[in-house]
């Protein structure tokens, strides 16, 4: 069997930036153990499966160790892939995901527009697992589908010095997230996911949709500019509208071929 495989750089206009995500394009579903052993043999942070149906495509998304029920960049990377190859007179893509229906648009300067949902959060518990773990004790505690960390100055999230086995051990979520007020952005951010196979990832949607309505909320402000603070950092965009985050991104090919099963 052929499988049609692209690896794209999302939210980032040029290779070796951004967020590396694989796009796998399939005609049926195969076994869930066959789909996660691709995702741990591409060993990005997340391998994308798309299926055409009638009325756009079905998505899952894996990381090297498991399925997630949601990613930013793997979403934006397939949007790519389908807008540039699969195909190209479409400007509006519709995927149906483990979280809802996630509308992507080509907008006419040439980046992908996402609408993702919302994520809010709820007030958690400062613990020392949680300083130990993040090698810092955070300003507040939030909890969502991740962990929201919360901290003083933008050099506090450069100098985090996190140990992933006790990150490890913070088995409610998902993923931490440790965020703070930008010096020159509205906030900047770094996400972790050890227990996913992802120790530090680079550019992170899914945080977004904690970190939009969060700090949207703190700033009293619905247009918002962010930086991960990862060493492929980019700017990100993203609005609060409703319950909906709006996330903007530009994407690049870096690899086309095929994925042979024996």
């Amino acid at each position: 069997m052929k499988i049609p495989i692209y690896q794209v750089a999302a939210f980032s206009s040029k290779i070796f930036s951004g967020s590396p995500a694989t796009v796998c394009v399939l005609n049926t579903w195969l076994d869930d153990e066959i789909l996660q052993n691709i995702a741990a043999e591409n060993n990005s942070s997340e391998t994308a499966f798309l299926i055409k149906t009638e009325n756009g495509y079905d998505l899952r998304w894996f990381t090297p160790e498991v399925e997630i029920d949601l990613c930013g960049h793997a979403t934006l990377a397939s949007a790519f892939v389908v807008f540039k190859f699969l195909q190209t007179q479409l400007s509006t893509v519709s995927f149906n995901t483990l979280s809802g229906e996630l509308i992507v648009n080509k907008t006419p300067s040439g980046k992908l527009s996402m609408d993702l949902p919302s994520r809010k959060v709820n007030w958690g518990s400062i613990t020392h697992k949680i300083s130990q773990a993040l090698g810092k004790t955070p300003l507040q505690v939030l909890e969502s589908n991740d962990l929201l960390l919360l901290y003083e100055t933008e050099e506090d999230i450069k100098n985090l010095k996190p140990n992933m086995e006790r990150l490890s051990d913070l088995t409610n979520f998902f993923g931490v997230i440790a965020t703070a007020k930008g010096d020159n952005v509205d906030f900047v951010s770094r996400f972790f996911a050890p227990n996913a196979g992802i120790p530090e990832d680079a550019v992170t949607g899914r945080s977004h949709c904690v970190l939009t309505p969060f700090w949207s909320e703190k700033l009293d402000k619905n247009r918002l500019h962010a930086t991960q603070l990862s060493k492929r950092s980019v700017d990100i965009f993203c609005e609060n509208k409703n319950d909906r985050v709006i996330m903007s991104g530009e994407a690049a090919l870096f690899m086309k071929g095929e994925l042979s099963l024996q």
